[in-house]
């Protein structure tokens, strides 16, 4: 499994980065099928609220990717609601196999 971590706009910590690692670790023990992990944060500019965006493709052999992308204030807020949006998506996949 390849995990990549995109930072579009701004440099990345490495408190950021060790989030973004513990969430995705947590999803892949649950879902094993997930092969590759692309994770784009991005700053959304001019400066304003609810201007971080994080979205996250999995790649599941024997179906299409799965995306979601979501913003809020912080990152890892962010990080945490595409996780939510990803994991019925998930169950969905593992439920018609």
């Amino acid at each position: 499994m390849d995990i990549k971590i995109n930072a579009i706009h701004f440099d990345i910590s490495e408190k950021l980065t060790a989030f973004v690692n513990k969430k995705i670790e947590k999803l892949v023990r649950r879902y094993d099928a997930i092969n590759d992990i692309e994770v784009n944060l991005r700053l959304i500019k001019p400066e304003t609220a609810m201007n971080k965006e994080a979205g996250i493709k999995l790649a599941v052999p024997g179906s299409a990717d799965l995306f979601a992308s979501k913003t809020a204030d912080t990152f890892e807020e962010a990080v945490d609601l595409a996780i939510a949006a990803l994991e019925p998506q998930l169950e969905r996949n593992k439920t018609k196999k």
